[in-house]
C-alpha cells in the first residue's frame, strides 16, 4: 500500500503521473477543497500555479505538507508568512522555462526591430511600401533579473549579435558570460543607456512596482520594453502614458497585474504594445516535462536525498550558486 499522499491542486488536464503508481496516493484538490485536504497530505503539487489558493488556505498550526512543488519558475501566487516561517521545503520549476522564454523574447524583439507588425498591417490593406528596419547586432540591452530565465534570455541575445548588461539582487563580478552582474541600485543610469529592456525578475517585496512613472523616464527615446516576469512589477499606467506618448517606441507583455486580462482593459488598444496571454514558456510538451520534474524530485524525497530547485523561502527564488 501507498505510505504517503500527494495532493495536486489540479487544472486540466491533470498531470500523469505514471512513476507514483503503488508508491503514493494521489488526490486531487480545488481550490475550495484545499484548506480541508492539506492536513492529510505529505506533499503539495501545485498544478494550477496560477491559483492563489495555497496562499489562503496554508494551515498557521497543524499537520501540512512537508514538501510544496510549485510547476512554475516564480513562487510569489504560494508564498504566505506562514509558509515561509515553517519548515515546508518549497521547490519550483526551474530548468523548464529558460530556453522557451528566452526565444519568446528574441522573437519579440526581432519583430519589433524588423517592424513585423508593421508589414503584417500593411499585407492585410495591400499596401506596398518599403521602408527601412533596424538592425539588431550592435544595439544594447539592460536585462533585469540574473536568474536562469533572465541569463537565458540575455545569453540568447547576445548570439544575435546585441551587448547585455545583466541586473541582479547584488552586483557580482567575474561571471564567465557577462562579466559583471549588475547591482538593482545601478538599474536606473542603465536604462539611459538601453535600445531594449527585458524584464525577467521575480516578485519579491523589493521587486514589486520596480517599472514605473520613473523607470519608464530614464529609458531613452526609442527604447523598447518587454515583461516576461511577473505583472506587478510594472505599473501598467505608467507603461500606457510612455508609449501614447512616444517615449517608448514599442513594449510587450507576456504577464499583466491581472490575469486573464480584461476585455475593456486599455492594453489591448495601447499603440505599440504587443499583448500575448501568459505564454512565454509554453512550448508543445511543456505539461509532460513538468510532470517528469517533479517525479524526479518525489524519487530524491522519498530515498531521503536533498531535493532539486530548493526556493529561499524568504528571497523568494532559488538562490543562484
Amino acid at each position: 500500500m501507498p505510505d504517503s499522499t500527494v495532493l495536486v491542486l489540479g487544472s486540466d488536464p491533470p498531470p500523469k503521473l505514471d512513476r507514483l503508481t503503488g508508491r503514493a496516493r494521489v488526490v486531487t484538490a480545488e481550490p475550495a477543497t484545499l484548506a480541508a485536504l492539506l492536513p492529510t497530505a505529505d506533499v503539495l503539487l501545485a498544478w494550477d500555479f496560477t491559483s492563489d489558493a495555497i496562499r489562503d488556505a496554508w494551515p498557521v498550526r497543524g499537520p501540512r505538507p512537508g514538501w510544496v512543488h510549485t510547476a512554475s519558475a516564480g513562487v510569489d501566487r504560494l508564498l504566505c508568512p506562514a509558509l515561509v516561517a515553517d519548515d515546508t521545503v518549497v521547490t519550483n520549476a526551474r530548468g523548464v522555462f529558460e530556453q522557451p522564454i528566452a526565444e519568446y523574447v528574441a522573437g519579440l524583439v526581432l519583430a519589433m526591430a524588423k517592424d513585423f507588425h508593421g508589414s503584417w498591417e500593411r499585407q492585410r490593406r495591400r499596401h506596398w511600401e518599403h521602408r527601412d528596419t533596424r538592425r539588431l547586432a550592435g544595439t544594447h540591452a539592460v536585462v533585469v533579473g540574473s536568474g536562469p530565465i533572465g541569463r537565458a534570455v540575455g545569453t540568447t541575445l547576445k548570439a544575435l549579435g546585441v551587448t547585455v548588461e545583466l541586473v541582479g539582487r547584488r552586483e557580482r563580478t567575474g561571471d564567465p558570460q557577462f562579466g559583471t552582474v549588475r547591482a538593482a541600485e545601478a538599474l536606473r543610469p542603465l536604462l539611459g543607456g538601453a535600445d531594449w529592456v527585458v524584464c525577467a525578475a521575480p516578485l519579491t517585496d523589493a521587486t514589486r512596482g520596480l517599472f514605473g512613472p520613473e523607470a519608464f523616464a530614464a529609458m531613452r527615446p526609442g527604447c523598447r520594453f518587454v515583461n516576461v516576469g511577473r505583472g506587478p512589477l510594472v505599473d501598467e499606467d505608467a507603461l500606457v502614458a510612455a508609449l501614447r506618448s512616444g517615449r517608448l517606441a514599442g513594449a510587450a507583455l507576456d504577464v499583466f497585474q491581472q490575469e486573464p486580462l480584461p476585455p475593456d482593459s486599455p492594453l489591448w488598444q495601447t499603440p505599440g504594445l504587443f499583448v500575448s496571454p501568459h505564454m512565454s514558456g509554453d512550448t508543445l510538451g511543456w505539461r509532460e516535462v513538468l510532470a517528469a520534474q517533479f517525479e524526479e524530485n518525489f524519487d530524491r524525497w522519498a530515498a531521503g536525498e536533498p531535493l532539486h530547485n530548493v526556493v529561499d523561502k524568504r528571497l523568494g527564488y532559488v538562490p543562484v550558486r
